[in-house]
């Protein structure tokens, strides 16, 4: 079994699930604050959220930076949840001061740098799987975080880079029991950036569940269709709600 890794009272691990979700990105403090209550009300114990955004494009929607942090933390005194959100560079960790579960995305991975200096904190790290890396490289950048002392450490599966174009990236759910029996490192899994389609996040999160994930990670949008980033992967509130309760009859079932 997983060791607990205990967020402000919120533990993920040892046999505790739990949910995370919220936006891609941080649009205003009242997107967040309602997408923030709207999740909470539904189960969602921790709130995700981008304030910065690695895009593929240059030209695309960066994220409002230090100013979505304050949003974030502004939906946090309202709800009371600790917050997720991506850190690009070591130069930004002093914005991330009360921010509770730093994430490193699936594209720094592999920044070394960058995992080394969080090594040197007390944060909780969420550590994703690069799109094109192995279980065990995966395993050899959270070493950097752990040799810096720091064991509050998360992995997050996000899918991978396969030949199959239909969906975003390939979703591998044998990776669930694969790094359970590997570390004790807390396991979840993120179907909304591996799908990139919402209709097909649901299914996944279950699948997840059942694969004996320790939690879940999904986009929520109040309005998918006008948001500013990855509307076409993010659920609406309701449809939220309704994966929720299928996601807890799956575990219950376990």
């Amino acid at each position: 079994m997983s060791v607990c890794i205990d967020i402000n009272g919120v533990c993920i691990g040892g046999g505790a699930f739990q949910l995370i979700a919220g936006p891609c990105s941080v649009e205003s403090k009242a997107q967040i604050i309602s997408i923030a209550q709207s999740v909470q009300r539904s189960g969602a114990a921790l709130l995700r959220g981008g304030a910065f955004k690695p895009r593929t494009s240059p030209y695309d929607f960066q994220g409002l930076r230090a100013e979505g942090i304050e949003l974030l933390l502004e939906a946090k005194k309202i709800t009371n949840m600790p917050i997720v959100t991506e850190i690009l560079s070591e130069r930004h960790l002093p914005l991330f001061e009360n921010v509770d579960v730093i994430q490193v995305g699936a594209r720094n991975m592999q920044n070394f740098e960058l995992l080394t200096i969080l090594g040197k904190t007390d944060k909780t790290i969420l550590l994703k799987r690069g799109l094109a890396n192995t279980l065990s490289e995966l395993l050899s950048s959270a070493e950097y975080i752990l040799a810096g002392g720091n064991s509050n450490i998360i992995l997050c599966e996000r899918g991978i880079r396969t030949f199959e174009t239909h969906m975003r990236n390939t979703l591998d759910l044998s990776a669930v029991p694969a790094l359970k029996e590997m570390t004790d490192f807390p396991v979840i899994v993120d179907p909304s950036h591996a799908l990139g389609i919402a209709r097909l996040v649901a299914p996944m999160a279950m699948a997840a569940a059942a694969a004996g994930a320790d939690g879940i990670m999904i986009e929520v949008h109040n309005d998918p269709e006008n948001a500013l980033c990855d509307g076409a992967q993010s659920l609406t509130p309701e449809a939220f709600h309704d994966l929720a309760k299928k996601v807890r009859k799956v575990r219950q079932a376990l």
